[in-house]
């Protein structure tokens, strides 16, 4: 009875969440874009709901859907802006979870029917799954650990790492072949077991294995293996719209990897395999013995008033400090002095792609002053002053000089070019990679500690 009306919301359902995806690409459209989702996941739900024939699921789903948006309201008005990145690593370890749960089920319901070879292509759609499920799971939650500071940012490299990685892939085929060519059903339990027990360690130690200043890229990827989860669990459960959904995410996400690979100079196999990052202990010492300069927030206002341009280039000290606002307050007192003020974002600044844009987005500061790195870079030899505020490997001229430097090639914001840097920073401890930085011992550079909120906030007294 249902069956055309349910189709026909599938396709509008789609259709929403492909406007999304492009609504979602442009700042000035995002707001559009969020609205185009929240429409089509309601629409699916609706229509997912209409499937069912017996009452008593129909109750279990809405109380289900029920404690669910519960949490997510709960989450949603509790989570920190700062706090986002370690938000959505731990909700794909629960789409992980589902497709493992969802394999699972698949094959309870499986095993009982008749066992016979035309069926083995479901059988290869629940293997899959469950593998894809199982390592985004434990590869996400490793990811939390790192962005929220439980596990440190260094990568734990474990020795034939590339070779492991290799003979865990190759275990998982063999079983693979086992799973779908014997009509045994505890020989296809066991290989599910060792399969499912396989994939979480092989999650968790390609994450483990990563250095914290590819974590941007690994939080996207995530995001991707997600995706093709939920586009398996589609698969097992003939759910046409999970499949579409699914690849939607797993391809958009798998795009966004490799943008930012580029725009880092890093091979995306390299990065999603755990890479090949050591650190050199002799460049540390060397740079930790070198002489800083210091500025107090008196002379810093004077620099300000005396320049005609400006450039500030947040990372993630300012998103822990939450101190977007009063930069904002202070880019808009510099504006009214008539001084140029421009901010440079860099594709991996913060946590996850694009968190430095919603910051400010949040605090206000017109899209149109807001450069990427590509845009801005050209201008720093003609900038009077550029404000550092929280950021640390995105400015790190290493990059560039070091080829023993563990982010050797990748694509920096080149503010030491500019006539004066300013880098607010808390202490001289390593970034979030683990890694010095030179900048700050340049002539150029000047230091300034302490919070970034209290001292901005002094700053904007002062201006």
């Amino acid at each position: 009875m249902y069956s055309g009306l349910v189709t026909a919301a599938y396709i509008i359902s789609a259709i929403l969440f492909i406007f999304s995806l492009k609504g979602l690409s442009k700042h000035e459209t995002s707001k559009q874009g969020n609205f185009f989702g929240i429409i089509g996941m309601t629409i699916a739900l609706i229509a997912t709901v209409l499937i069912q024939q017996i009452i008593h699921n129909t109750i279990l789903i809405f109380i289900s859907m029920a404690i669910g948006g519960l949490i997510g309201i709960f989450l949603s008005k509790k989570i920190e802006m700062t706090k986002m990145p370690e938000l959505i690593a731990i909700l794909h370890s629960f789409v992980g979870l589902a497709a493992v749960l969802v394999g699972i089920n698949s094959y309870m319901n499986y095993s009982f029917n008749s066992l016979i070879k035309e069926n083995n292509v479901h059988l290869i759609e629940i293997f899959i799954g469950i593998f894809i499920g199982a390592m985004t799971f434990t590869g996400s939650l490793v990811a939390f650990g790192k962005l929220s500071g439980k596990i440190r940012s260094q990568p734990l490299v474990l020795p034939h790492h590339h070779k492991l990685n290799c003979l865990v892939l190759g275990i998982s085929c063999i079983l693979l072949l086992l799973f779908i060519n014997t009509n045994i059903i505890n020989v296809q339990i066991f290989s599910l077991i060792i399969m499912t027990a396989i994939a979480f360690l092989f999650g968790g130690n390609l994450v483990l294995s990563i250095s914290g200043t590819d974590m941007p890229v690994i939080v996207s990827m995530l995001n991707s293996y997600s995706g093709w989860a939920s586009a398996a669990a589609g698969f097992m459960l003939g759910n046409d719209l999970l499949i579409i959904t699914g690849s939607l995410v797993g391809s958009s996400g798998a795009i966004l990897s490799y943008i930012m690979c580029k725009a880092m100079n890093r091979s995306l196999v390299n990065v999603i395999s755990g890479g090949l990052h050591t650190i050199k202990t002799d460049l540390e010492k060397e740079v930790i013995n070198s002489k800083y300069h210091e500025i107090s927030i008196e002379e810093l206002v004077d620099v300000l008033k005396n320049s005609t341009s400006v450039v500030i280039t947040p990372g993630y000290g300012m998103a822990v400090a939450q101190a977007q606002h009063s930069i904002a307050k202070i880019t808009q007192k510099l504006q009214q002095y008539g001084i140029k003020v421009l901010f440079g974002i860099h594709p991996v600044a913060g946590r996850l792609p694009g968190h430095m844009n919603v910051l400010l987005a949040e605090a206000r500061v017109p899209y149109d002053i807001v450069l990427e790195m590509d845009e801005i870079n050209d201008d720093f030899e003609n900038t009077d002053t550029v404000l550092v505020i929280g950021a640390n490997d995105t400015v790190n001229p290493s990059a560039q000089d070091d080829p023993n430097s563990p982010i050797y090639g990748m694509p920096v914001l080149e503010v030491w070019k500019a006539q004066n840097v300013i880098v607010f920073k808390r202490s001289m401890n390593l970034g979030y990679a683990g890694i010095n930085n030179p900048l700050f011992f340049k002539d150029n550079t000047y230091m300034l500690f302490g919070d970034a909120k209290t001292t901005t906030e002094s700053i904007l007294k002062l201006i």
